[in-house]
């Protein structure tokens, strides 16, 4: 079942697992709920699973933490561009050059979470402040259209996807 007010035309179907994830909620009460639900979840990660990987070549958790601030902030952006302009067009973004580069295995568990949280408070205040049309705006990045409000499912869906990952795979 889809989140509230969303429909598949409103995203790219490669999308459509995330959004999917989300529970038939508002946007703004699942961006809340997923900053208390994700941060919980990341708190109760053992200390001595933190750097694990699964298998050669996968992130960390502390890696899977940044990406979905990175990945969030990228969203949060084509949200607010897609809102404040007709017919935008954006790039894409590589995930993997993001991680490479993001030095999450340098940082504290503590420095990462204040992180998360902070762009989460951000996307928050963002989203409060679209209206029904702007939300309802599309866009383009990465060679598929996107309204805003999908875009805020995806920064949801996205998170509890890897929440799901870190669960199945490494605790």
């Amino acid at each position: 079942m889809l989140p509230t007010a969303i429909s598949p035309s409103e995203y790219n179907p490669y999308y459509g697992h995330y959004i999917g994830l989300v529970e038939n909620i508002n946007l703004m009460d699942a961006l809340s709920e997923g900053l208390n639900a994700t941060h919980g979840f990341f708190e109760g990660i053992p200390p001595n699973k933190w750097n694990h990987q699964y298998a050669a070549g996968k992130w960390t958790p502390k890696d899977i933490l940044q990406h979905i601030a990175d990945t969030e902030r990228v969203f949060a952006y084509r949200a607010l561009y897609f809102a404040r302009s007709n017919n935008a067009e954006l790039k894409g973004f590589d995930e993997n050059i993001f991680a490479e580069n993001a030095l999450a295995g340098t940082k504290t568990v503590a420095d990462l979470l204040q992180n998360y949280v902070a762009v989460r408070n951000a996307t928050l205040n963002l989203f409060k402040n679209f209206d029904e049309s702007q939300l309802k705006q599309k866009g383009r990045a990465n060679g598929s259209d996107m309204s805003v409000r999908a875009a805020g499912f995806v920064i949801c869906g996205h998170e509890i996807h890897h929440c799901n990952i870190l669960r199945e795979r490494y605790l």
